[in-house]
């Protein structure tokens, strides 16, 4: 059976630079009937678990560890062994939510994850976050932005760790070489296309950033 992607979505805290807000989060499951990653385990371990419907978890991949994103990860890693991968430039961010509990794997920009015969590959696209990365599935003809790229524009730059500069040559460089008819899945809200925000995008670098 082909992979599918299935979708949900857990709510809870954002917290960075001492504040903190109310936040609904993506999470994606890629896989079969058998086997599957979940990228993001946000906020409810249990509902994730519950999602998964017995499959085997590969991998708990994220895109970036800003709290919301990885609340859930160790509970979900510890109650299905799956080992969790992180980029190891968010590593900073990491420890602020998790001093004691390491990520079991790094995220390196060009690799490629495979399950139930998908192949995800790994773009580095910091800006948002330090080790911020996208997952590029061309068989599925979807790419994965984590808080990246949103629809109507690129993600938060305002607090510790971000730059916009960066964003902005993160998606000029590694999204907007995509596809344009090529889905966008987000680590918050409604998905859209690269070829959608292409045009607001393109505006913003032609203005230099």
């Amino acid at each position: 059976m082909a992979a599918r992607i299935d979708h949900l979505v857990t709510s809870g805290t954002f917290a960075l630079d001492g504040g903190e807000w109310d936040v609904d989060n993506n999470v994606w499951i890629v896989g079969d009937d058998t086997e599957a990653v979940v990228i993001d385990a946000a906020h409810d371990a249990a509902a994730i678990e519950a999602a998964l419907g017995g499959r085997t978890l590969r991998a708990i991949i994220c895109t970036h560890a800003h709290n919301d994103h990885i609340d859930a990860a160790p509970a979900l890693a510890d109650a299905t062994g799956a080992p969790i991968l992180l980029h190891p430039d968010d590593l900073p961010l990491w420890k602020q939510t998790h001093p004691n509990r390491a990520p079991d794997g790094e995220l390196a920009d060009g690799q490629e994850l495979e399950v139930a015969g998908t192949r995800l590959t790994v773009l580095h696209t910091p800006g948002h976050a330090p080790g911020a990365v996208c997952l590029h599935g061309p068989e599925l003809g979807t790419v994965f932005t984590g808080d990246t790229l949103f629809q109507g524009g690129p993600g938060a730059t305002g607090r510790s760790f971000s730059h916009f500069p960066t964003i902005i040559d993160s998606i000029r460089d590694r999204l907007l070489a995509l596809p344009p008819e090529t889905a966008v899945r987000t680590g918050h809200g409604d998905s859209t296309t690269i070829g959608a925000e292409a045009p607001q995008l393109e505006d913003w670098i032609a203005r230099g950033h």
